[in-house]
């Protein structure tokens, strides 16, 4: 399978919120899209390995994280957020499906801007720390979860249930605290169990299920000897399996990649590219008259421009867009219970 490029991430996300939910996987796909949103680039170990850091490749902490205790307890929290002149991706790492603070990150929802993307998955710490006997708890927190989010989103946000990917034998991670080291053994098999019922419910309540458990089960050298992460090389495959999917659900063609690997994008090489190839006919000049674009405005302004983008035609078109104010830099949005906590002097400024 082809890696999507930084382009083509770039163009297909284009003024696009995306919000990714779950545990320290979740919290790598997150890392993952950020970094291919701005550059050619694979995420480093250190980059994978790090929790609750300020900063994240021009991301920001918004809560949690190193601005609160840090520790591997099932109350831990972290919410990142990376802001553009065209996208918008927010990170909540949540150790239960549904919970309290669930409730308040689909408050988020409920009350600030909506998503067009949601990239959800929690299964391994709902499975492993709550209970011995985690079989009805979980599957009753799944309904609860597909129910309330069905009814907070508008029906055209692409909700993407990420199955469990597969875990080692032997595995070791934060979140195996003394109490519970006696289910290793067998955790890999409820894992199984739990993807069977989260796919098959994600599917009942029309949400799109990306099996990553079968897209890895012969790729387990990609794996960390925790037995439980995954390295780079991973990561981007689920990047690209993630906005292949999107790209497939919008009707959106994923243009051939124009990029410089290993560097920032270099525009007039690039164009100089395209000039030469539709002097050779390769392409049509119409095809990349209107090139990609950022359109700050787009994003602190109330209404999108109906033309945006056009799902019968893959590539950005023209936007004649006027807005009073539009053009003046606007903070990054933060999350609803956020605002909440500072407006009650409650919160920590991010």
């Amino acid at each position: 399978m082809k890696s999507v490029s930084h382009l083509q991430a770039s163009q297909l996300l284009h003024n696009k919120f995306i919000v990714v939910l779950g545990d320290s996987i979740q919290r790598s796909v997150y890392k993952d899209l950020v970094l291919l949103l701005q550059k050619e680039k694979y995420l480093s170990l250190r980059q994978l390995k790090t929790k609750g850091e300020m900063s994240f490749e021009q991301d920001c902490l918004v809560e949690g994280g190193c601005l609160d205790q840090m520790h591997n307890g099932t109350q831990y929290r972290e919410v990142r957020q990376f802001q553009s002149a065209h996208h918008l991706v927010r990170f909540y790492f949540v150790t239960r499906i549904y919970s309290h603070y669930m409730q308040t990150v689909l408050e988020d929802f409920r009350h600030g801007l909506k998503p067009d993307v949601v990239i959800v998955n929690s299964c391994v710490w709902d499975i492993s720390r709550y209970s011995c006997s985690w079989d009805d708890g979980y599957k009753e927190n799944l309904h609860r979860f597909f129910d309330e989010l069905h009814g907070v989103l508008p029906e055209e946000t692409l909700v993407v249930w990420n199955l469990t990917m597969p875990l080692g034998e032997k595995i070791r991670g934060g979140f195996l605290v003394p109490e519970v080291c006696h289910h290793v053994s067998s955790l890999r098999y409820d894992v199984i169990e739990a993807n069977f019922y989260s796919g098959t419910l994600a599917d009942a309540y029309g949400m799109d299920v990306l099996d990553l458990h079968f897209q890895f089960r012969f790729s387990l050298q990609h794996r960390m000897k925790d037995g439980i992460h995954w390295n780079a090389v991973a990561h981007r495959k689920i990047t690209s399996l993630v906005l292949q999917h999107a790209a497939e659900a919008w009707g959106v063609i994923l243009p051939c990649p124009v990029t410089v690997y290993g560097e920032e994008e270099d525009w007039t090489l690039t164009h100089r590219k395209i000039y030469s190839w539709c002097k050779m006919g390769l392409v049509s000049v119409e095809t990349y008259r209107h090139h990609y674009n950022s359109y700050r405005a787009e994003f602190f302004s109330d209404t999108l421009p109906t033309n945006y983008l056009s799902f019968d035609n893959p590539w950005p078109q023209t936007c004649h867009f006027k807005a009073a104010g539009t053009w003046r830099s606007a903070p990054p949005p933060k999350p609803y219970h956020r605002n909440l906590d500072r407006e009650a002097g409650n919160g920590k400024c991010a």
